[in-house]
């Protein structure tokens, strides 16, 4: 498995995503739900050579379940060994009988596997976690929940931190296209623009005044907007209040102060490493 990006020419996102190696000659894609009809628009007009794409969204569902206990509650239902599945690698196997893929991946920042099944087989493993793992503490996550989780993680929400208008390199994702192993599209300004640097950059912060930030709020220094919010909530496990913000490289450094502008008043924060919370390693 991979996590990588669909690039425009200019080297910003079409989207995010994981591609699944099932064979030298079987790929499957998982991309974000509601960019569907863009991703499969893009896929379909650059296809070159003999390869066949099919869209199997109405034919899969989908349903992660995440978490320090995870693996504990999900084993309960299938045989297939869990545990010797490595993080971002898959399987297949039988969930509750029926036929599944698992990848252990999810976008919260914890431990965990999404489990792929037909949309027919989705209520009863539903309802199979939830029986195997309630009285391990497992309880249904809303998309509120996750998006604090992916935050606290740094892990981009594409719409807010990563987009059209924002480059692999400036929001902090280089790692995920190899500008050595040939040619993709995008790759020319992609390499360009490591070259020549770039001028802005996706940063955390953490809030050192009272207020939450909001995505589109202004980013200031000393007074002057030097960028904008596009993620920002409390975080309950580390007790304050963070985000993520393009700002310009002048102002991108650890540790420098800045101000979030929140209903016309400043506030102020601060540049901060990411990710905010690292999940312990076993």
């Amino acid at each position: 498995m991979h996590y990588s990006a669909l690039t425009t020419e200019a080297g910003t996102f079409v989207d995010d995503l994981t591609v699944y190696k099932v064979a030298d000659d079987h790929y499957m894609v998982t991309l974000n739900a509601g960019n569907i009809a863009k991703d499969v628009s893009w896929i379909r007009d650059h296809g070159t050579g003999t390869a066949e794409f099919r869209d199997l969204s109405e034919e899969t569902a989908l349903i992660a379940i995440q978490g320090p206990r995870a693996v504990e509650i999900l084993q309960r239902l299938t045989p297939v060994n869990l545990v010797a599945v490595p993080y971002y690698w898959f399987t297949t196997g039988q969930v509750l009988g029926k036929r599944a893929i698992l990848s252990r991946t999810g976008y919260t920042g914890e431990d965990g596997f999404e489990v792929y099944v037909s949309p027919g087989d989705a209520k009863a493993l539903w309802e199979g976690l939830l029986e195997a793992g309630s009285p391990l503490g497992l309880l249904p996550c809303g998309l509120g929940a996750r998006d604090t989780l992916r935050l606290e993680a740094k892990m981009a929400l594409y719409g807010n931190d990563i987009d059209e208008a924002h480059t692999v390199i400036e929001a902090d994702l280089g790692w995920i296209v190899k500008l050595e192993k040939g040619e993709f599209i995008g790759r020319a300004a992609l390499a360009k623009q490591k070259a020549e640097g770039i001028a802005r950059k996706l940063v955390g912060f953490e809030m050192m005044g009272r207020g939450i930030a909001r995505p589109h709020y202004p980013i200031l220094k000393g007074g002057e907007r030097i960028g904008e919010v596009t993620s920002g909530a409390p975080s309950a496990w580390l007790n304050r209040n963070i985000g993520l913000g393009y700002v310009a490289i002048a102002h991108a450094a650890l540790g420098t102060e800045i101000e979030i502008l929140i209903r016309d008043q400043p506030v102020a924060a601060r540049i901060v490493k990411t990710p905010f919370y690292k999940r312990p390693r076993s």
